[in-house]
Order: structure tokens, then C-alpha cells, then sequence
């Protein structure tokens, strides 16, 4: 049974992260010429998210993440970019909306864009048919985002964002996660494909990491702590990025330091940012 609900943690650590790096590839694929351009999201949630509400509330776990970006104005130019995209949910200057990956998506994308969003969980369904309701350019399906991302590639565009950002709730979805990803490449080599994933003290996840370092592809691996790695639960967050933007790995370069200081407790290790030699 699914239980994993993204309201307990939008807006957190993890979330910044992830929707940086959404927002710094979009960006870059929305300037390239206006050819057609899908965005594709396994796991998409609910679409956009209260954090007044009892769910994002609970834990507040926006408050250690966003909360604390929100009023800075001396930000690196591509942090301001993602803080940008945040505010514009909101009409005033209090935090109070959430964007998710396919909210951002469908901000920075064009009319002729296309998302094609999927989404298991029978209740986040609801809310992400309900969120996406009047936009064309969007398709919502009750589907495992894994099985239907290996019916749909290569879409038809030929240009694509691929998010994968599973709830990771059992042991199997690290394998899944790999197998989804190495196949996805090979029907849609030139796809830009990104993976987020948690850092937790877990075999599963040291051995996920070390097989994407492995991948005969060119990627960007981004990780960011923000708890000593003796904590228990998850200490930070990764991403992984096959076929990045030119561009990324020094608009993060110059984010991250910014972010550690931000987000981390003095004890995290520091963040890593890894290029592939491919």
C-alpha cells in the first residue's frame, strides 16, 4: 500500500535542491530555438502545495528549507532564479504556496509545450487532476510512473526533461530506480534525464550511488547535506542529471556554498558536485 505523501515535506531541504536544478534545465531548454519540448514526471504528487495546510503544517519542514531562503536578497543569480519562480505562486510577500516539480514545469514552460504527468497514489491523483485541470498542454494518469516511462520513450518531440523523484518507500525501488534509468537511456539517449534521490546510512543507497557513478553517460551528480550522517533518517539529498545543460554545473558550483551555509547544521559534511569525464 502507498503511503508516502509529498505535502509532510514541500518546500524542504530536499525540495530546494530538487527544484533548482528543474528550474536551471528548464530554463536552458525553454531558450533553445522553441522547438517542441515535453516534460515528463513519474512521480508527480499533487501539483502545488498550501503550507498552511494540515499535511505541509504538521511537520513544518519547510520552515529548516525555503522558510530560510525566502527573505534573502543577496542570493547567486541562478538561486534567485529558482526563488523567482517560488514567489510568483505567492501574492504576497508571505510564504504561504508550494510549488512541486509539475507546477514549476508548467510556469516555465511555453503554450506549445507539452507535460505528461504520472501519479500511483489514489488520493495525490486527485489533487494533481484537480490542480492541472484547465491547462491543456497537460496529461495526468493514474499510472507506476517507472512502467509508464518505458511505453513513452522516445516521445515525439525528440526534447524532453524526464524527472524521477520516487518515494523510495520499499527496498526495491533503489533497483527499480537503476533499471528504469539505464533502460530510459538507451530508447532516448539525448534526453535530459534527472534523479533525485535521499542520503541516508543505507547500503541500498551507497550502492545506487556508486552504480549511476558507474554509467558509461554524461551526467552531473549534486549532493547536499544538511545533517551530520550519523543522524538517523535522511541527512540530505542528491541528484543525479544525465545529459546536463552546459551551464549547470557552475550555476551550481556557485549555489551550493550558499546553500550549505543556508540549510546545513555545522556538523553535515560538505556538498559534492561531480561531473562525469564522459
Amino acid at each position: 500500500m502507498l503511503s508516502y505523501r509529498h505535502a509532510f515535506h514541500a518546500g524542504n531541504h530536499a525540495d530546494v535542491l530538487k527544484h533548482l536544478v528543474e528550474v536551471l534545465i528548464l530554463q536552458y531548454l525553454v531558450s533553445k530555438d522553441g522547438k517542441p519540448l515535453r516534460y515528463i514526471d513519474t512521480h508527480a504528487g499533487e501539483g502545488s502545495y498550501n503550507l498552511r495546510r494540515s499535511f505541509a503544517n504538521k511537520n513544518r519542514e519547510y520552515a529548516s528549507g525555503i522558510a530560510r531562503l525566502w527573505q534573502c536578497e543577496d542570493l547567486p543569480p541562478a538561486l534567485q532564479a529558482y526563488l523567482d519562480v517560488v514567489r510568483s505562486f505567492n501574492l504576497t510577500s508571505q510564504l504561504t504556496l508550494y510549488p512541486g516539480s509539475p507546477a514549476i514545469a508548467a510556469h516555465l514552460l511555453r503554450s506549445s509545450h507539452r507535460l505528461q504527468l504520472f501519479e500511483l497514489h489514489s488520493t495525490d491523483v486527485i489533487g494533481l487532476q484537480h490542480w492541472a485541470r484547465s491547462d491543456r498542454r497537460i496529461s495526468v494518469k493514474q499510472e507506476d510512473g517507472f512502467a509508464a516511462l518505458k511505453a513513452i520513450l522516445p516521445p515525439i518531440e525528440r526534447r524532453a526533461l524526464v524527472m524521477i523523484d520516487p518515494p523510495y518507500e520499499v527496498k526495491s525501488d533503489y533497483q527499480t530506480v537503476f533499471t528504469t534509468l539505464r533502460l530510459a537511456c538507451k530508447k532516448f539517449s539525448n534526453g535530459v534525464f534527472a534523479l533525485w534521490y535521499p542520503l541516508l546510512d543505507k547500503e541500498d543507497v551507497r550502492l545506487l550511488v556508486k552504480r549511476l557513478e558507474a554509467m558509461t553517460v554524461r551526467f552531473l551528480l549534486v549532493e547536499l547535506p544538511v545533517q551530520s550522517a550519523t543522524s538517523e533518517g535522511m541527512y540530505g539529498s542528491g541528484m543525479f542529471v544525465i545529459n546536463p545543460p552546459w551551464r549547470l554545473q557552475e550555476q551550481l558550483a556557485a549555489c551550493l556554498p550558499y546553500l550549505q551555509q543556508a540549510l546545513a547544521d555545522s556538523d553535515a559534511e560538505p556538498f559534492r558536485l561531480l561531473e562525469s569525464a564522459t
